[in-house]
Order: structure tokens, then C-alpha cells, then sequence
């Protein structure tokens, strides 16, 4: 069970690092340009962590998948960007596909 909190601690600094890369303004912007750098350390740290604790296939699955749903949920209320239908429909797949590798792991 640790293992899935560092996992999600992991996803939680990778949406960071990606929802701050426009206000680094292309990295010339010092301060968010650290905290992407920090961010995105501390997301790659928590998954060395874990890979002896779960199946990369796991970690990466969930990590990449996860990741693309909260950066996606987060851009429409704070960057207001868009979600047409199919892009919601979409993102939902992501979960079953999530939710399906981790149902049935991959040993």
C-alpha cells in the first residue's frame, strides 16, 4: 500500500512540473522554472522508489495515464482550456485502461 502512495505522490509532482511549464515562459522565468526542475525530480525519485515494490508496467501505466487525466482535468479549470466530448470520452478510457492493468497485474 505504500508503494501506491509513493506512486501517486509521484503522479501529484508530475501534474505539477506540467501545469507549471507555461508559466516558465520557455524557462526564462527563474522561480517556476526551478519548481518544474524540483517537480519533476521529486516525481522521477518517487518512481525509483517503487520499482522493485511494483511491476514497471504498473508504475508506468499509472504514472503516464493518471497523469495525462489530472493535467487535462486541471488545464480546463485553471488554463481554461477546452474538453470537447471526445476528449472527455477519451480520458475516460485512460481510467478503464488504468483501472484494468492494475485489476489484473502484470506480474
Amino acid at each position: 500500500m505504500l508503494a501506491y502512495a509513493i506512486l501517486f505522490t509521484a503522479i501529484a509532482f508530475e501534474v505539477v512540473g506540467t501545469l507549471l511549464l507555461p508559466i516558465t515562459q520557455q524557462f526564462t522565468r527563474v522561480i517556476p522554472s526551478i519548481a518544474v526542475i524540483v517537480s519533476y525530480s521529486v516525481s522521477f525519485y518517487c518512481l525509483s522508489l517503487i520499482t522493485n515494490k511494483l511491476p514497471l508496467a504498473i508504475i508506468y501505466v499509472s504514472w503516464a495515464g493518471l497523469g495525462i487525466f489530472f493535467v487535462s482535468l486541471v488545464s480546463y479549470f485553471f488554463y481554461s482550456q477546452s474538453l470537447n466530448w471526445q476528449s472527455i470520452m477519451g480520458l475516460c478510457f485512460i481510467i478503464f485502461g488504468i483501472s484494468l492493468v492494475n485489476i489484473y497485474k502484470i506480474h
